[in-house]
Order: C-alpha cells, then structure tokens, then sequence
C-alpha cells in the first residue's frame, strides 16, 4: 500500500492544508484515510483534504512525503486525477464506505 501527502501548503478556512492520494485506488485511499481518523466529509473528488496538524499523524502511519507537483503527476498517472467539472469514467469516484 502507498499513500502520499504534499506539504501543508494550501490555504483555506483560517488554517493550512496537505492533499492525500493514492496512486492504485480509492478504495486503498478510504482504507487509509479511515485508519488515520480522517472524516468522509474530507474526501473531495480524488483526494482527501488533511490538516496541517494532522500531517505528521499521516506520515507516521506510513503515508510518503512528496511535492505537490509530484503527487498531481502520480494521481494522473494511476489515471485516479479527476479535477474540478471533469467526470469520472462511469461517471462517479467511489466513496468512503460507511
């Protein structure tokens, strides 16, 4: 299993945020994401949103520190990247199961 985590460079609500991705599934990523206490309400799109203060629980679980550049790329490239107004083949992304 690897999962990534760009730096907390991002933005948004009054505090800084990480992007976490899996490069084989989103079911791998739910999995993750679950086992780390990250809520459902997080996962956007292909990714889910992580604090700044929860990045180092992350990477302690095992997630692997990469640049956002890269993480963007490897996303593509496992052909899991779905940005904004562009569906998901099939026309959905999975979600977290509950």
């Amino acid at each position: 299993m690897t999962v990534y985590i760009d730096p907390p460079d991002w933005p948004g609500h009054g505090r800084m945020w990480s992007h976490l991705v899996s490069d084989v599934s989103y079911e791998e990523l739910h999995a993750f994401a679950a086992s780390i206490g990250c809520p459902e309400r997080a996962f956007e799109r292909d990714h889910y949103d992580v604090p700044s203060h929860r990045y180092e629980d992350a990477v302690g679980a095992g997630a692997v520190q990469i640049g956002s550049k890269e993480l963007v790329r490897r996303l593509t490239a496992a052909g899991l990247r779905r940005p904004k107004g562009r569906p998901a083949p099939g026309g959905t992304v999975p979600k977290p199961a509950r």
